[in-house]
């Protein structure tokens, strides 16, 4: 996100000395993208960041895939995800492809007894149920029901639940999460189109410093492994820091609908975009003021992509018999639309209060052993005039 933001003490200059009290310095750490090229921040830790103690046995943690090829249209029911009391443990990864992974998490709380860090992955963590603190060397963000926590890989975070009633819809991108080029000027700056602004953003704040040695756990997650490191320093022992480069948070519920007088297409949600895919908010707006409107989606073909669509309140008005947190994916290539009778009750219809969030991979995705568990079967028929006969 291309958006300036320090807290804490910092120098004036990069690359100087910045002294503390007793005359030694403190560390400076370039955490960048990219190389050299991509967005970055510069932090000034109490210690080095690289004083490892212990490096513990390395774990396989990738999904199992048990499902390489799909052409059939599915269905998940995500609240049969059982909750784990942590929320590692907790994270079921379904849908796989070299872009992104895709999952759902049910934790009733975070360990205090390690940090995690995702060395791989911008992570995008949809808060469904639940509430907290994220916390982070940059700072803690509050997030609430309907915030989207944007976490850049590499970053070390923490996350306090007010409650063990917790769900998260989590995806996990290999390239970064940026918000849509087309709602911004070249000076990155939100245009007057978009369906969100700077405003809507929640930025680190009452940055956390720990000036303390001792023995503090990271876990690392890079390739599928799981690494387990021992530090010297606590990791939040950041004073200052500024740059470009670090968590954020917005609300499903800020974002503004764009509406037509005919129907518009699915890009109008878009939020979020990466590599080879993007991830778009429905939310309660006006239906289409056309006289003759058909406010229900029409019939399309997702020829080069798929289609993941994680229902999240209301009711969803293209589909029949769908609860919270279910998951349909309707992959590429083949054509799908409205279920039966949606179209006749959309018709003269004004407004839909649904919320959910899709995410739309431009390369198809494997389905893993996790997914399989919680399928509805035959939702692929659920079209089919001879259903039930």
């Amino acid at each position: 996100m291309p958006r300036y933001h320090t807290l804490g003490k910092i120098p004036h200059k990069r690359h100087t000395t910045f002294r503390k009290e007793d005359g030694s310095l403190f560390q400076e750490e370039l955490f960048g993208t990219a190389g050299f090229a991509g967005m970055s921040s510069l932090l000034y830790h109490h210690y080095p960041p690289t004083m490892v103690r212990e490096f513990g046995e390395p774990q396989n943690v990738r999904p199992k895939v048990a499902l390489e090829d799909n052409m059939k249209a599915l269905s998940f029911k995500g609240f049969s995800i059982e909750s784990e009391k942590d929320y590692l443990r907790s994270r079921r990864t379904l849908f796989v492809n070299n872009d992104l992974h895709i999952g759902l998490a049910a934790p009733k709380e975070f360990s205090k007894d390690y940090f995690y860090k995702n060395a791989d992955a911008d992570e995008m963590l949809f808060v469904h149920q639940g509430s907290g603190l994220l916390r982070t060397p940059y700072g803690s963000i509050e997030f609430n029901y309907g915030d989207y926590l944007i976490i850049p890989r590499g970053t070390v975070y923490q996350i306090d639940f007010d409650g063990v009633d917790n769900r998260l819809l989590y995806v996990e991108s290999f390239s970064p999460i940026l918000t849509p080029k087309r709602y911004r000027n070249h000076f990155g700056q939100m245009l007057e189109h978009s369906p969100f602004c700077e405003r809507d953003m929640k930025l680190p704040q009452n940055l956390e410093t720990h000036n303390e040695k001792g023995e503090f756990k990271v876990f690392i997650k890079k390739k599928g492994i799981m690494y387990s490191y021992i530090y010297e320093n606590h990791p939040f022992d950041v004073v200052g820091w500024d740059g470009f480069n670090y968590p954020y948070a917005i609300s499903i519920f800020d974002f503004e609908p764009l509406t037509g007088r005919i129907h518009l297409p699915p890009p109008i949600h878009q939020q979020f975009e990466a590599n080879n895919f993007v991830i778009c908010s429905f939310v309660p707006r006006l239906y289409d003021y056309h006289p003759e409107a058909i406010p229900a989606p029409y019939h399309h073909s997702n020829i080069d992509s798929d289609e993941l669509l994680y229902y999240v309140d209301g009711d969803f008005m293209s589909r029949n018999n769908i609860q919270k947190g279910q998951i349909t994916l309707h992959p590429g290539g083949i054509p799908h639309g409205p279920h039966p009778g949606a179209i006749e009750r959309s018709i003269g219809e004004k407004e839909t209060k649904e919320f959910a969030v899709m995410i739309d991979p431009f390369n198809p995705v494997a389905i893993t052993e996790e997914a399989m568990k919680i399928e509805v079967k035959n939702y692929y028929q659920s079209w089919s005039s001879n259903k039930g006969k």
